[in-house]
């Protein structure tokens, strides 16, 4: 019993830890935008369709590596070999 319940822990830990390394350490909002030329300001979408976005500029998918994550993913694989064989 206990063994599942160390296991659901270590594997809800791993993904929150993985979730925090993808956003925790980048600025989500750009309130320092510029606003656009068409007089909607920051609260509409400009001429090109882009509003204010939550989407940092830029990311790519270098968040997704295993240099990063590691921790999360190793957490994870504990909890679930302690689910599976416990």
């Amino acid at each position: 019993m206990w063994t599942v319940l160390a296991g659901v822990f270590l594997f809800v830990c791993g993904m929150l830890f993985m979730a925090w390394e993808a956003l925790g350490r980048r600025q989500l909002s750009n309130p320092s935008t510029p606003p656009s030329h068409d007089g909607r300001g920051r609260d509409g979408p400009g001429r090109d369709g882009t509003g204010p976005t939550l989407e940092p500029e830029q990311q790519g998918l270098g968040f997704l590596g295993f240099g990063r994550n590691w921790p999360g993913l190793a957490l994870m694989a504990i909890g679930a070999a302690l689910l599976l064989f416990g």
